[in-house]
């Protein structure tokens, strides 16, 4: 009945603006738009729609688990392994990674011109990407070069034992301005092979700050007790804000500065199983919901966000469809040698506090707005962070108990 309720408030609210898009074209037929239209928006889609995959691989292996991720790091390591590939090798990876539609002669210059402009000042995000290789292989010098020139980082060879994590800890440690500490918690391998990584930190900061933080709330848990955690709480504060019933859950975007914005899923129970929700994310269904929510204001409750999250993605690789290639990589370009692929890990943490630009008051009232809503976010849900000029997904988590990813 509240759900509903709400439903019915939404549609007073902006029954005129429903009613506009919901108008039938003259001739009967629905034009079809294309999203993306440049070789930055097509790759950033690309990009995501493998973020997208990764994440859903994820939620499937582990249901019940709370996690974060920066796919965009992880696509920019096999990116740069795929410039060692064979043609077929390179096309196995293409299609895992979404690029195989493309079309772009340009692929690598679009990439590095997409993570340049995400990791711009003022965005908040600190990113490192690289691909490690055993020594013993004896690499081929023109593809360390073509990766170096082409991304502006430098295949690394490992030299065997405990120095290798330290090399790398080290290396992410420094690329992210020393907020990505112990990238690697164990040794590895005696045999490491290759070794792609991605790391990031975000720390952004809203559009609109928040007047009151720190306090304790309740945010519910499915099968166990309420736990206890730090919020950040604003009255008539701006978002966007939409009612999917189909997958059973509020939409809410909150901007962030430089350009990026925060959606939030909201089921509309307290539940574990968000199913409907990871099954419907790619990048075409993020931006068409982009173009249907509606400018509010709400009385807006966040956790105060502080989460950490490492794994080895190797295995879902393996499921999204690279397991041949992962049985025989073909790194021709690389080794002459038989090369095999031990781990790809990946950390991202991000952290968010009240601090904005601008206050609640400041920002001009919504159009058309009777009642007053609310928006809080005190149960399990699903976010994204994404840059809206480009469209890239930069993180994606799934938080079931905020105290997991702590």
């Amino acid at each position: 009945m509240k759900r509903m309720s709400m439903l019915l408030c939404l549609g007073v609210l902006f029954s005129l603006s429903h009613a506009q898009l919901s108008e039938p074209e003259e001739d009967g037929a629905e034009e079809p738009v294309e999203l993306f239209t440049t070789p930055k928006t097509k790759m950033a889609a690309a990009t995501s729609d493998f973020g997208y995959n990764l994440f859903r691989q994820l939620a499937t292996r582990d249901p019940p688990a709370s996690f974060l991720l920066s796919p965009i790091t992880i696509s920019a390591a096999l990116t740069q392994l795929s410039m060692g590939a064979s043609p077929e090798a390179e096309k196995q990876l293409y299609r895992v990674l979404r690029y195989h539609s493309l079309q772009d002669s340009q692929l690598h210059d679009t990439l590095r011109d997409l993570l340049s402009s995400i990791r711009a000042p003022g965005k908040g995000l600190s990113a490192a990407s690289r691909v490690y290789l055993e020594r013993k292989m004896r690499l081929k010098l023109e593809y360390l070069n073509a990766v170096e020139k082409q991304y502006g980082v430098r295949p690394k060879a490992l030299m065997g034992g405990a120095r290798d994590q330290k090399e790398i800890n080290d290396w992410v440690k420094q690329q992210t301005g020393t907020k990505v500490d112990h990238f690697l918690t164990s040794s590895l391998p005696r045999n490491p092979g290759v070794v792609p990584v991605g790391a990031a930190y975000f720390k952004g900061q809203w559009v609109t700050r928040f007047s009151n933080s720190g306090k304790m709330e309740n945010f519910q848990v499915d099968g166990a007790p309420a736990t206890q955690v730090p919020t950040m709480q604003q009255d008539r504060y701006p978002v966007r804000l939409g009612f999917d019933t189909d997958l059973g859950c509020t939409v809410a975007q909150v901007a962030m500065q430089g350009g990026l914005s925060m959606v939030f899923f909201l089921p509309d129970d307290v539940t574990k199983n968000m199913t409907l929700i990871e099954e419907s994310l790619t990048a075409e269904f993020v931006q068409d919901l982009y173009n249907t929510l509606h400018s509010v204001q709400v009385d807006l409750t966040l956790p105060v966000f502080k989460l950490e999250y490492s794994s080895d993605v190797l295995p879902l690789l393996s499921d999204m469809g690279l397991s041949e290639w992962l049985a025989q990589t073909d790194l021709e370009k690389i080794t002459t040698q038989a090369a095999k692929v031990s781990s790809v890990h990946q950390k991202a943490i991000m952290e968010t506090g009240p601090e904005g630009s601008l206050s609640a008051g400041s920002a001009p009232a919504s159009d058309g707005q009777l009642l007053p809503l609310s928006f809080n976010v005190n149960r399990p849900f699903i976010f994204l962070v994404r840059d809206d000029p480009s469209g890239a997904l930069l993180l994606i988590g799934k938080v079931l108990n905020p105290r997991d990813l702590a």
